[in-house]
Formats: structure tokens, C-alpha cells, sequence
């Protein structure tokens, strides 16, 4: 058989038991991109195929991005790629290429410590993974070798080697499960480092294989498997085992994932089983999955991009006007070359447009500190440390899962304040996910578990008549024969409670014994059952064993399983009784059994149904039906077929299943409850009033979501409901409904604005719109005009006049699609979605912001997710309170960056004019290359992890003022314009102030003239002064470390200038800064002009401060003017209270 990957199958010769003959398999006539194993490295018997041996990785697992080797080259390559560094890179090539104002250290010493700062975390990140690497690589493996086990390192792993693992042990790559220390042949296992979910999951040996239990028994083995190449999908599996007798064809088996052990999941209540590795290394499952996910970008990141664009132009018109302007000035006579400066006969020669090049990046060089380079890596450090309050907040640790709020990216904390949309998960975000049986209903008469009745409660089941008379003897039968079905049709494991390690949940507080599975509703109907008199013991030999109301036990055999799947919402077993009946038993979603019913009391049922569903209880329907052997055999042979098609095998199982599961019986429903999580209705209404609109994405039916809605405050009393479902588009077209409800929504809206309406206000008509997946389907699929967004405008617009949505009945992939279609609205909205399991990670990633809740349903959420939060009322405090004072933080810290460049290049500008446009530097070298690097560095960096400019708890209560940060209000081009503005009046102030003061040339008492030097500290001075002062007049919440920062960065600017003209320095070739800053400080005017010139700076922005909050205060200012008052009533209510009782007699 040709087994090269990548190539055709053609057929071979292998068949089933019988039943299917390989020639011809199901599947395989275009079945491409495969892989053949050798089970043990042994070769096919001659004649059955071709061996011919493929080499495959070994099992290194390689998580780490760089080699000893290739760090520095590749890590400099990646830090390049960023604008800001490339663009000082080539200022700082410049400077040595051609005579520049200043030395190439001002440029390249604050790039050589961003980019070392940056290697080194880069470094440290990967040398951690190295060691990760290599204590997994190098842990031992038991391999089967010659019949006797033979212990190596993992790494040394190659595929087709046999494997055995122990209890408690990770397995070492992918594995195909061969046999087991079980009598069943089936292991448990946990996959918590892969999804996260710590649940049992039962794994099924290949029939064949189940039998061999010792290493002699495994090495004679001898079988070849055919599968698919590798791929990342944790849940998918494709492939089959060719196992050769002595004499025999081989006899085929299908594989699929209940057959696959993953690299990464741990051994769980099962002493030791063998296995095949099939993938190894980074061909593993878990391996594949190691790419991140796409890298999301702030809407801050994307204003400071903006921002930079428009300095660079900024710049570039500077260098520009200062070249002509040289050159204008060196045209008239005497003025290109005085006699104290006479060129070369080479400078006279050269080029006049090659002279002007020069001048003009010479110009650029002098002029590029007005491009922040050190705003990049300070707005990296905040956004990582910033990241850990949220992970140290207390109040967001949860007791009872004994976890906090988890940050995956630290890169979105400022988004966190700036979300206009939230999309949530109903079941385990909105609800508990705990779930507690209430009712069935059978044959159309209710029985409710420990029922009350006349006062008393009823130890025992009590069926209680609602709909019609009490059952009979036939409708007895149905009874009993509903609550088997609830009984077997489920994949439950129970074990003894010593055995157990993980959840679990006990049948029933007298045995010992426990209820696992992956889904909380399964142990829920099975505990309710109990309560019935039906109690589930276990699955024993392929038998269910189950105890009936009389104590005795009943045994079915299992013979297949037709698994749950979110598309077909249901999931059915085919049993056979002690006598030989055989039956099969269904239950799922109503939406997916009533068409497929054709017998039972179909009305009464759905009448039921629906009731429950609107009391917000999760209902499932329950049918059967008899089997007579030659259908079973008919149904057998379906099934075979599709489980060994190697091509499209999920379909072809669909397809089995759809045949399979009709002309059922309704035997009943069940109804549980999902209790809504603690203060979920609290944190939807504080989210409303912030402007946030919320919208629930639910795979659950109508009637049940709308019930929690109405729970947790989304829809009010006065809401008005808004229906674009299956049900109303049966009686009418959809272009009808759309227009229809435009009209309703459209007609309150256009005397209202709607952009300040918070959902909440009693005025105003409130409209809530429930949209299912069926009716979205038909609203995203393409017109056949080819017009495919007129009704996406449509329903958009009915959207956005809503105070909330509810999508039901949501397939995954259209949670992302609501998510997409909202995000890329013309309006461009903050999106964020939030959700617990594996089918809301499509939304999750889909969104500008995506949280996972630690919950019950795994944690794929949380992994795959930016954020991860205990539960739902967590994001209240997520959003109104870190989000608020994050996007406060960093807006603020983008500004100042620009403002105080502003400041500190502008006098260089404005000093040119008075030099002959020479490209003389106003600052000495020292003070050019610390500025941003010491002088000016901490005391931002330290508002922009502390400031709070409102009190946590101020911001907590009242959720309105979430809105005076919305739509990224504090970086918008006025408030951009006026920081800009506020610098360059600063500059004009500093150089000119100086400027005045220097014309009257005595300004020591020795009479002594004050030389260029001087004047550039001077006007330094006052600047480094006056950017420290303008932050601290900015801080509202002061803490010692801030005014240890301030002060202190102040006091080390003196500290340094005294020490740096204050000695000789023999490493420098000139002492031109020698006793400067201190001849300065001797002076008088030099000290009335610092401390004139820094408080006429600081004026303009103090008064528009003042004039501000008088006349036009928001609403964050009001507060803070309310809570001064208070604080300063509060001591004088004190000393007023201490002084009258001082007074009494």
C-alpha cells in the first residue's frame, strides 16, 4: 500500500468483521494527506502492503523562539521592525555618517538601553522556556522493546514506538490507546493543561487490542494505522487499525478521538495502559496548538500611532523651513563665510543641492528628540505592571473556586475603559451552571421530585395530575420506561468516592459512590431520576446496570453510542434488555425532537415545555423507539460504514444519525434549573447606566433565555420586545419584519437622541429586540441581487435603537458573526464578549476585548481569552473601576510624552534663529541624552500605575462617569491640540524668558557676561522644572512614593548638574559645561528667572483648569469638587463637635 504522505490511497485488501469489505471503504476513493504507522516498528505480513518506512520528527517539544546563536541577530531584526527604533536607528547612522550638531551618543544611548532593556526581558522570557523545554524532554518514558519495558528519554520517543503510562502520569505524545490495566478496556483522563477542563473523560482501547494486558502480549501485536496528517483540532480524529491475525486478511477498526490519548493529559483511576505514538513532538496536538492568537491592538496604541505621524511631519517641516531659511540668511554678502570661519576649497566645491541634503538631516538629527522613543518602552512597563492590580485585587478573588482574575495580555488594559458593547454567554456566565432537577413531565401528567402537598412534604416521587387524568396501565409503562431512558442515555462514569480524584458529585448521600461527567446537566437529570426510584449504578462489561423502584437490577447492554453534538442538539443510545429488546433511546433540545416525533402527547409536552422555558428552566425532550434485530443490523452497517470513511467522517456520521433517529415515540421532558449567578442583575444595570450596551448570545431556546433576561434586568416591565425569530417568519417575509420594526424603533428615536440614553430612563419608549440563528442566517446570507448589506444596515440600525438584545438558539460560529458585524459597523464600537466555554472562544477571540469565566464548562474560555474572571459581577469592578483608571492613566502619560518633547525641542528650534540657523545645540550633550532617559522618566511612570483622579469606591457607585472616558474622549485632536499648544507656549516662555533676561548682560555681581552654555541650562532648568511641577499639579492621589518620585527626580537633576560642571571629567574632550550650572545658581536675576518663568508657564493651564470646572464642569469634575467639600466639612464638623462638648458644663 503506498502510505507517502500527501498521496492518494488506492484500495487494499482488509474488511471488517464481515460486515464491510475494505476493496471499497466508505471514504477512501479520494482520501489524500495521509499517514501509515507500523505498530512496534514491525513490518506487514508479505503480500498485505508495501512497507515502506517514513521519517517522522522525534519527540522534541521546541516552545522557545531563539537559539543561543541566532538570539542577538533575530532579536534585533524583531525590535527593528518597530517604526520608533528604526527611525532612531537611522538618526543615529546619520550622526556618524556625516558632521552633526550633536554626538551620535544622544541618539544611540537611549536606543542601546530600549532595545537592552527590551532583549534582556526578551531573553530572560525564553531561557525560562528553554528550561521548560528541556525538563520536558528529558523526562523518562517506558517503552516496550522486545517484549520487556526499556526506560528512555522522551525526547529519544520515535512514532510507532509501543508506550506505557501509569496512573498520574502525563503522556508523553499522542497516542493511539491500544490496551488497559481495565477489564473494559477504558482509562480516564483529564486534559486541564489543554483545555483547562479537570472532568473525567472516558477513552476506549481498540477492540481488538483491549485484551493484551503484559508486554509479551503487546510486542506481538501486529498491526499497521492509517490516519490523517496532523492538526491542531484537540477534538477531532480521523483514522483506522489494520489488525493481522496469523492466517486472516486484517480486520479494520475505525479510530477516532475517543481512541486518541493527548500529549499533555494526565492519567486519572486507571493503574497503567499502552499505547502507539502516531504524533510526536511538534506534530503533537498539543504542540499545534502553541501559536498565539492574533495580536489585538488598543485604541490608545492606535491615537499614539496617529500622534507620531503628525510629529514626524511636524519635525520634517522644521528641519525644512530651518534649511531654507540657512540658506536665505548665507545669500546675502559676508554672512556665508566670516572672516572667523573661512572654507575649505573642498567646501566650496561641493554640490549646493548635495550641501543642502546634508544640512537638512543635520537639521533632522538636532531636531529628533521630538519623537518620544522612550514613550514606548514606559507604556510597555505601565501596561505590564499595571496588569498586576488587577491580579492582586482582592475583592475579585473568589472563596469558593479559590482563584482570582487571570491577565493573559497586559497590551488591552486601556480598552477595558473604553467598551461600548458587551456580548455575554447566558449558561455558567449569566448563570451558575449548577444545575438542580425541578420537573418531568410524562405522557402529559407532571411529577415533581419531594413534592409538597396539602402542607406536607412527600418523602417519595409524587406524580401530580396538571394536564390530564392519571396514567393507567399502559401509560405506567411509559413512565417506567421514560425514566429508564434518563437512566441510560447519558455518558456518566461512576466511581467509589476512594477512587475518585476530581468533581464529582454523590448519587445519593447514603452510597458511596459518585456521579462524573463533562456535563453538569447529565448528573443532574440522573440525581433527579434517583428521586424517582430509578438509580444508575454503572457501566460494567459493555452492561448498564440500573436499580429499579422494587431494588432489583436491571441490566441493558450498550451497544452504540450516538454522541451529542451542538449542531444536531441531541444525543440517543441503543440498548438491549435482559429479553432481547432492543431500543433506542433519544433526548435533546425540542427544537430537535418534536419534528422527528411521530407518536406521544405531543401537544401536552410542548405545552409543558413552553411554560417552563418562560419560568426560565432548561428543558429536554426524551423519545424512543423500538429496534427489531434485522433494523438494528441495517442501522450497524450504516454506522460501520461512516466510522471507517477516512474522508469527511463527521459528515457521513451526521448523515447516519439523521437516518437513524426518526419515527420516534415522545415519552416526556425534563426541566432544570440554572440559578443566575450572584449580583448578575446588579452588574447588567450598572453596565447600562455606564452607556454599555448588553447583548446575550444564548444557544438556548427563546422562551427560556428571555425568562433570565428578564431576571437579571436586561428586558424591564416597560420593554417593549422586538421579534425577529423562525416563528414570525413564517407569517411573514424578512424584508417585511425588518421594515416593520425600523418603522416602531425609527418613530420613538427621531424625537429622541438615544447616544446619552443609558436604558434605564422612564421617558422614553424602551425597546428590546430577540433575534434566533435562524433568522440571523437569513440576515448575514447575500441577497440574490448581490446587495448582501442592505438587510445588515437594516437590522443594525434596529440594534443600535435598542436598550438590549437577545440572540438565541446561536450556533458558535454566528456568536462571532454578531460580534464581527457590530465591531465593523460604521460607528467602529469597542466590543467585548464574555463567556465560559469551548463554544464561546470564537466570540472571544472575535472581539476587541474577550474574557473567559473560571467556570464549570472548562476553562478553554479563560485560556483563550485576554482576561479570565472568577464570575459575571466581576466585570463590573473590571471595567467601571480598572478600565476607567487605566484608559485616566495612560491617556494621560501619551499626552505629557508629547507635551514635554514639545517643550524640550522647541527653544532648539527658536535658539536657531538667533545662531545664523548653524545647528548650534542650546543643550549640552548630557542633558540632551538624560532627559527622557532620568530627568523627566519616574515621575510619569509612577502616575501611570497610582494616580486615581476619583476614589475607587466613586467610581464603583456611580457608573455614569465611565461615560466622560467613552469613545476615547481624552485623546481626541482637541484634547491632543491643546497639549501641543500648552508646550509650545511653555517653550516661547522658556527661551524667551531667558532671552530677555540675558540682554542685560551683567548678570553676576563680578559684572561677568553669561555665556551660551549658560543661557541653554538656564532655559533647561526652567523646563525640567516646569514639567515635573505641571505633573504634579495633575496628580489627585497622592501617595509617598509619589512625592519621593517627583521630589526626588528634582533633586537628582540638581544633584547631577552640580556634579558635571562641578568636576573635570577626563573621559570627555571638552569641558565646556565646567562650573556652568553653579556660576548660574550664583546668580541672582538666574534664580527670580526660574522661579518667574516656571510659574508664567504653569498660569494658562492652572487658570483653564479653574475656569473649566467653574463654567463648564464634566461630570468626573463635579464629583471631585463634591468630595474636596466633603473632605474638608468632615475635620471641621470634628473640631466644631469637640469644641461644644469642651463648652458643656
Amino acid at each position: 500500500m503506498e502510505a507517502n504522505p500527501g498521496k492518494t490511497l488506492p484500495p487494499g485488501p482488509a474488511h471488517t468483521d464481515g460486515s464491510v469489505s475494505h476493496p471499497q471503504c466508505a471514504g477512501e476513493e479520494d482520501w489524500v494527506d495521509s499517514r501509515t504507522v507500523y505498530v512496534g516498528h514491525r513490518e506487514p505480513p508479505p503480500g498485505a502492503e508495501a512497507y515502506i518506512p517514513q521519517r517522522y520528527p522525534d519527540n522534541r517539544i521546541v516552545s522557545s523562539k531563539y537559539t543561543f546563536w541566532n538570539f542577538i541577530p533575530k532579536n534585533l531584526f524583531e525590535q527593528f521592525r518597530r517604526i520608533a527604533n528604526f527611525y532612531f536607528l537611522i538618526i543615529f547612522l546619520v550622526q556618524l555618517i556625516i558632521d552633526t550638531p550633536t554626538s551620535p551618543v544622544t541618539s544611540g544611548l537611549p536606543l542601546f538601553f530600549v532595545i537592552t532593556v527590551t532583549a534582556i526581558k526578551q531573553g530572560y522570557e525564553d531561557w525560562l522556556r528553554h528550561k521548560a523545554d528541556n525538563a520536558m524532554n528529558q523526562c523518562p518514558v517506558h517503552f516496550v522493546q522486545h517484549g520487556r519495558l526499556v526506560r528512555k528519554q522522551s525526547r529519544k520517543l520515535r512514532v510507532g514506538d509501543i508506550v506505557l503510562v501509569k496512573e498520574d502520569e502525563t503522556f508523553p505524545c499522542d497516542l493511539i490507546f491500544l490496551s488497559s490495566s481495565r477489564a473494559d478496556g477504558t482509562c480516564h483522563v483529564t486534559t486541564a493543561s489543554l483545555d483547562g477542563e479537570s472532568s473525567h473523560k472516558t477513552h476506549y482501547a481498540v477492540q481488538d487490542t483491549k485484551g493484551f494486558h503484559s508486554e509479551e502480549d503487546i510486542d506481538s501485536l501486529h498491526a499497521t494505522i492509517e490516519c490523517e496528517q496532523p492538526q491542531p483540532d484537540l477534538y477531532k480524529f480521523v483514522g483506522r487499525i489494520n489488525v493481522y491475525n496469523d492466517q486472516n486478511d486484517p480486520v479494520v477498526r475505525p479510530l477516532g478521538s475517543e481512541n486518541l490519548l493527548l500529549r499533555g493529559a494526565t492519567l486519572k483511576n486507571t493503574e497503567k495502559i499502552f499505547g502507539v505514538a502516531i504524533y510526536t513532538g511538534m506534530e503533537t496536538k498539543m504542540a499545534l496548538n502553541y501559536q498565539s492568537k492574533s495580536q489585538k491592538r488598543s485604541a490608545v496604541e492606535k491615537s499614539m500611532n496617529t500622534f507620531l505621524i503628525v510629529y514626524l511631519c511636524i519635525l520634517i517641516s522644521k528641519a525644512l523651513v530651518n534649511t531654507i531659511l540657512k540658506y536665505v540668511w548665507q545669500s546675502k554678502p559676508f554672512q556665508d563665510e566670516p572672516w572667523y570661519n573661512r572654507k575649505t576649497e573642498a567646501e566650496r566645491q561641493r554640490n549646493l543641492l548635495l550641501r543642502a541634503f546634508t544640512d537638512f538631516l543635520a537639521f533632522m538629527v538636532l531636531f529628533n528628540y521630538i519623537i518620544p522613543v522612550s514613550m514606548y518602552v514606559t507604556v510597555e512597563m505601565q501596561k505590564f505592571l499595571g496588569s498586576y492590580f488587577i491580579s492582586w485585587d482582592d475583592e475579585m478573588f473568589d472563596e469558593e473556586l479559590g482563584e482570582g482574575p487571570l491577565v493573559n495580555t497586559s497590551d488591552l488594559n486601556e480598552e477595558l475603559g473604553q467598551v461600548e458593547y458587551v456580548f455575554t454567554d447566558k449558561t455558567g456566565t449569566l448563570t451558575e451552571n449548577n444545575m438542580e432537577f425541578k420537573e418531568c413531565c410524562v405522557e402529559g401528567h407532571v411529577c415533581v421530585p419531594h413534592a409538597v402537598c396539602n402542607g406536607q412534604a412527600l418523602p417519595d416521587a409524587s406524580a401530580i395530575d396538571m394536564i390530564d387524568a392519571s396514567p393507567g396501565a399502559s401509560g405506567r409503562e411509559r413512565e417506567e420506561l421514560f425514566f429508564r431512558a434518563l437512566c441510560l442515555c447519558h455518558t456518566i462514569q461512576v466511581k467509589d468516592d476512594e477512587e475518585v480524584d476530581g468533581p464529582q458529585k454523590s448519587p445519593d448521600s447514603g452510597k458511596r459512590s459518585a456521579y462524573i461527567s463533562s456535563s453538569p446537566d447529565e448528573v443532574a437529570l440522573v440525581e433527579g431520576i434517583q428521586r424517582f426510584g430509578f438509580t444508575y449504578l454503572r457501566l460494567k462489561d459493555n452492561y448498564m446496570e440500573l436499580l429499579n423502584r422494587d431494588n432489583d437490577v436491571e441490566r441493558f447492554e450498550l451497544l452504540e453510542i450516538l454522541s451529542f453534538d451542538s449542531v444536531r442538539r441531541r444525543m440517543s443510545v441503543i440498548v438491549k434488555s435482559a429479553t432481547g429488546e432492543i431500543y433506542l433511546f433519544c433526548k435533546g433540545a425540542d427544537s430537535s425532537i418534536f419534528p422527528r416525533v411521530i407518536e406521544g402527547k405531543v401537544d401536552q409536552i410542548r405545552s409543558r415545555v413552553e411554560r417552563n422555558a418562560v419560568e426560565g428552566l432548561r428543558t429536554l425532550c426524551v423519545a424512543y423507539k423500538r429496534l427489531v434485530p434485522e433494523e438494528y443490523e441495517g442501522i450497524c452497517k450504516l454506522l460501520q460504514a461512516a466510522k471507517v470513511a477516512l474522508q469527511d467522517r463527521d459528515k457521513k456520521l451526521a448523515e447516519a444519525y439523521e437516518q437513524i433517529e426518526t419515527d420516534l415515540v415522545l415519552l416526556g421532558a425534563t426541566a432544570v434549573e440554572d440559578r443566575l449567578q450572584e449580583k448578575a442583575a446588579d452588574t447588567i444595570e450598572a453596565l447600562q447606566k455606564a452607556g454599555i450596551k448588553v447583548w446575550v448570545l444564548t444557544g438556548d431556546k427563546m422562551e427560556t433565555a428571555a425568562a433570565t433576561c428578564y431576571a437579571c434586568k436586561l428586558f424591564r416591565r416597560n420593554t417593549q420586545l422586538l421579534e425577529v425569530t423562525t416563528k414570525r417568519l413564517e407569517e411573514q417575509s424578512l424584508h417585511d419584519v425588518l421594515f416593520e420594526l425600523s418603522k416602531t424603533v425609527l418613530r420613538c428615536s427621531a424625537s429622541l437622541t438615544r447616544d446619552n440614553f443609558s436604558g434605564l430612563s422612564a421617558d422614553m419608549q424602551d425597546y428590546g429586540l430577540i433575534i434566533d440563528g435562524a433568522a440571523l442566517s437569513l440576515i448575514m446570507k447575500p441577497r440574490e441581487d448581490g446587495s448582501s448589506s442592505n438587510y445588515r444596515e437594516l437590522f443594525l440600525d434596529i440594534c443600535r435603537n435598542c436598550s438590549a438584545v437577545l440572540c438565541c438558539r446561536m450556533a458558535p460560529l454566528q456568536k462571532a458573526q454578531i460580534v464581527k458585524l457590530i465591531k465593523f459597523s460604521k460607528e467602529h464600537p469597542i466590543t467585548l464578549a464574555i463567556g465560559d466555554g469551548a463554544n464561546d472562544v470564537s466570540m472571544i477571540l472575535e472581539a476587541h476585548v474577550g474574557i473567559g469565566v473560571i467556570g464549570k464548562e472548562g476553562r478553554q474560555a479563560a485560556r483563550n481569552s485576554d482576561y479570565a474572571i472568577p464570575k459575571f459581577k466581576h466585570l463590573k469592578k473590571m471595567l467601571l473601576v480598572h478600565g476607567h483608571l487605566y484608559y485616566i492613566r495612560i491617556s494621560e502619560l501619551v499626552q505629557y510624552f508629547f507635551y514635554k518633547n514639545v517643550c524640550f525641542i522647541f527653544p532648539q528650534f527658536l535658539y536657531q534663529f538667533f545662531c545664523g540657523f548653524s545647528q548650534q545645540t542650546l543643550y549640552d550633550t548630557a542633558y540632551l541624552t538624560l532627559y527622557n532617559i532620568s530627568f523627566t522618566s519616574l515621575p510619569i511612570l509612577l502616575y501611570s500605575l497610582m494616580e486615581q483622579h476619583v476614589a475607587m469606591d466613586t467610581l464603583k457607585r456611580d457608573p455614569a462617569l465611565y461615560r466622560d472616558i467613552a469613545k476615547n474622549a481624552l485623546l481626541r485632536w482637541r484634547a491632543f491640540i491643546y497639549w501641543t499648544l500648552l508646550g509650545l507656549f511653555d517653550a516661547l516662555v522658556f527661551f524667551f524668558g531667558a532671552y530677555f533676561m540675558f540682554e542685560n548682560t551683567t548678570v553676576t555681581s563680578n559684572g561677568q557676561v553669561l555665556g551660551n552654555w549658560t543661557f541653554g541650562t538656564l532655559v533647561f532648568t526652567v523646563m525640567v522644572f516646569t514639567v515635573t511641577l505641571k505633573l504634579a499639579l495633575d496628580t489627585h492621589y497622592w501617595t509617598w512614593i509619589n512625592h519621593f518620585v517627583i521630589w526626588g527626580s528634582l533633586l537628582f537633576y540638581v544633584v547631577f548638574s552640580l556634579l558635571w560642571g562641578g568636576v573635570v571629567w577626563p573621559f570627555l574632550s571638552y569641558q565646556r559645561m565646567y562650573y556652568v550650572f553653579i556660576q548660574m545658581l550664583s546668580s541672582g536675576p538666574a534664580w527670580l528667572a526660574i522661579v518667574l518663568l516656571v510659574t508664567v508657564s504653569l498660569l494658562p493651564d492652572v487658570l483653564k483648569k479653574v475656569l473649566c470646572r467653574q463654567l463648564w464642569p464634566s461630570a468626573i469634575e463635579r464629583v471631585q469638587t463634591r468630595n474636596q467639600c466633603l473632605s474638608v466639612e468632615q475635620p471641621t464638623v470634628f473640631m466644631l463637635s469637640q469644641t461644644s462638648s469642651s463648652l458643656t458644663f
